[in-house]
């Protein structure tokens, strides 16, 4: 099995699983044992599912403007959450070919394999929202032909994806490129490097 066969259906699980209440505050029922990767990808996709939920909710004409200011601190609270994961999946690959050692005209990818990952769980969300709109029984047919196309074009960009990432850590395992952890280093969340934090010291 590859990585993203074991990935692919834990992300489409947690999307059905946040479904059967449909609220962003519904406690995450995480059924993988922690300290295993299974673990960490259904809490990174169940992290983007509320995500994506909260940035439909903030999108609202009507929102009372403090409601929003709550919520978009949750949204920023949430986007760490997940930089945070995204990096503990990456530390998960680095010990995982910790023993490799690489071809002397090795490469190095533009991204991580988990960032690379990231985009997969966000697509699943992508993926299933897409096919809810051509599902939906009080939309034109124009609509639902529109969205039809999108449908197809995101699948194709699912298997494209996958095979990718597979390539990439079949690569790695094989030598042929290598991988390096690089932590993210937001400077806004930090009170010592985002200057409307420190300046009010």
């Amino acid at each position: 099995m590859t990585f993203t066969e074991k990935a692919n259906p834990i992300f489409e699980q947690v999307i059905r699983d946040y479904h059967l209440t449909d609220n962003v505050d519904t406690p995450i029922n995480n059924p993988y044992k922690s300290g295993d990767i299974e673990h960490d990808l259904y809490m990174k996709n169940w992290i983007d599912t509320v995500q994506w939920h909260l940035e439909d909710i903030i999108r609202d004409p009507q929102i009372d403007p403090v409601e929003a200011l709550q919520l978009k601190r949750r949204i920023d609270k949430s986007n760490q959450d997940r930089t945070d994961l995204v990096e503990r999946i990456d530390s998960y690959f680095y010990m995982l070919y910790s023993g490799i050692k690489p071809q002397p005209n090795a490469t190095i990818n533009t991204e991580s394999p988990s960032w690379a990952v990231d985009r997969l769980s966000i697509l699943a969300l992508k993926i299933y929202h897409m096919r809810e709109q051509v599902e939906r029984k009080d939309a034109s047919p124009e609509h639902i032909e529109i969205c039809q196309k999108k449908l197809n074009v995101l699948l194709e960009q699912k298997k494209d994806l996958s095979e990718a990432i597979d390539q990439l850590l079949d690569d790695i395992e094989a030598g042929r490129k290598y991988m390096k952890v690089y932590k993210q280093m937001k400077m806004y969340n930090d009170p010592s490097t985002n200057p409307i934090l420190y300046n009010k010291k």
